[in-house]
């Protein structure tokens, strides 16, 4: 099996100039730091860090294919009602591993997949114009049960299935994921009979996955999870005991604090030359950005970290933001997402002999033309003396995806002891669900309202 190479030649003061660069020094310190920060990670394993288990989950893994197979061919579409954490992994998988026109020419017996990520009525009223909840299985993801924006995308279409088929055939429909134990949404599971699955304690939604939160909707839609799985297991036994310059999760996390914390570069932009991958740089930078953004460090104090994630894909954006990347402040970082062997080879034909603009692309292929833009940015980015590294797999298959995403989360896992931070927990969307709740008035966050009501007094400045 393919493994993923982590190229970080232009990252360093040799190649991009000390200033921005990191140099052999910095490199020994972060090796010096790596090995504490890996051993506080595997001995929170067991217990709080579940998430680093799941590619070992094999009862888990059975039952999630016994009850696809229960369902084969009932349904024409998939419906995932969840979000962040239980909606991105969703979408990063099905772009990664299916046709980007699944939905348009799904294999034979093969639903399509919608992922429902926002509760914005333009995007969920069009939807319930346009979809047969007779033909459709929902699956409904929250962790916690009590997620506003999936609960409450559950109760529409709850009661548009019945609508449709009745109080009994609707339990048929609908597939939940959630805390074994606690929450409303396992209460409503208990109540009404719907099949379910758990999300393990130990197992955060940004760091969920490859738990059933994201391979259940890739099993629906035919993704081999057991080889995704056994991508993840790969890392896991690649990383977790591996010297520092062997370890490609302990570098790419010494490089991010490094170029953060040392050369002044705050925004960490992931740049995917695969239009398979580009999806995982959207479930990237939530791992980055709600794992690492602390306003309090693990003693108490106020530190106010946490880089910025930014999110590009070429070569799109090399007509959009690439200006900026080249030229403008020194206060960014690059990773590009590249594979080596694309699964399509489109010839160009040539045409125009006399038309140098145009004849000089004939007989060459958009592999060659897609890897000299890349190729082309990061000769741009290295001469511009912006620091950038290359994650290359081979191609995209399962396998390569479940290393890649093992291996970046365990890469920010150690950013976490490097930031000294807890990257585990995320006050600051908590914050928001709370101050939501009392604003739709749900019971015991009375106070709360009272406190945003009186504190939005004075004239507004509308203009």
């Amino acid at each position: 099996m393919s493994a993923i190479r982590l190229d970080y030649t232009n990252a360093l003061a040799d190649v991009v100039g000390a200033e921005h660069g990191l140099t052999e020094a910095d490199l020994a310190a972060a090796a010096a730091a790596a090995g504490p920060a890996l051993a506080a990670i595997q001995a929170r394993r067991a217990n709080e860090l579940r998430w680093m288990d799941l590619p070992y989950e094999t009862a888990v893994h059975d039952s999630i294919e016994a009850y696809v197979a229960s369902v084969r061919e009932q349904f024409e579409n998939v419906v995932v009602l969840g979000i962040g954490g239980s909606a991105l992994g969703n979408t990063a998988l099905q772009t990664a591993l299916g046709s980007p026109y699944h939905n348009l020419h799904p294999p034979a017996g093969t639903p399509r997949l919608f992922v429902l990520d926002n509760v914005d009525p333009e995007l969920i009223g069009e939807f319930l114009e346009h979809i047969d909840p007779a033909r459709t299985l929902f699956n409904v993801i929250s962790k916690s049960g009590g997620t506003a924006e999936t609960m409450s995308q559950f109760l529409i279409f709850r009661q548009r299935l019945i609508d449709a088929v009745g109080e009994q055939e609707h339990r048929r429909h609908i597939v939940v994921t959630t805390d074994a134990e606690h929450g409303v949404l396992r209460e409503i599971v208990k109540r009404e009979g719907y099949q379910s699955f758990v999300v393990p304690d130990g197992v955060g939604g940004r760091f969920s996955v490859l738990s059933p939160v994201g391979l259940l909707s890739s099993a629906l839609v035919g993704i081999d999870i057991k080889s995704l799985l056994a991508g993840a297991a790969a890392m896991d036994e690649r990383v977790k005991g591996a010297d520092f310059a062997d370890n490609p999760a302990a570098i790419h996390a010494a490089l991010q604090f490094g170029l953060h914390n040392l050369r002044a570069k705050p925004i960490a932009v992931t740049m995917s030359y695969s239009h398979r991958l580009k999806d995982c740089a959207d479930w990237y930078a939530q791992l980055l950005g709600e794992s690492i953004g602390k306003r309090l460090g693990r003693d108490g104090s106020e530190v106010f970290v946490g880089p910025t994630p930014v999110r590009a894909v070429g070569v799109t954006d090399q007509h959009s933001q690439v200006q900026l990347y080249v030229e403008g402040p020194f206060d960014k970082w690059f990773t590009l997402l590249s594979v080596a062997a694309p699964d399509h080879e489109v010839p160009i034909p040539t045409a125009f002999p006399d038309l140098e603009g145009a004849a000089y692309l004939g007989g060459h292929t958009l592999r060659e033309l897609f890897q000299a833009e890349r190729d082309g940015t990061r000769i741009a980015l290295t001469e511009a003396r912006r620091p950038n590294v290359t994650l290359e797999v081979d191609k995209v298959s399962a396998h390569t995806v479940g290393q890649l995403m093992y291996l970046l989360e365990v890469s920010v896992a150690m950013m976490g002891e490097h930031y000294r931070i807890d990257a585990f927990d995320q006050p600051g969307v908590e914050a928001g669900k709370v101050a939501a709740y009392a604003l739709m008035g749900r019971a015991g966050y009375e106070q709360r309202r009272a406190q945003i009501e009186a504190r939005s007094g004075g004239a507004p400045r509308v203009v």
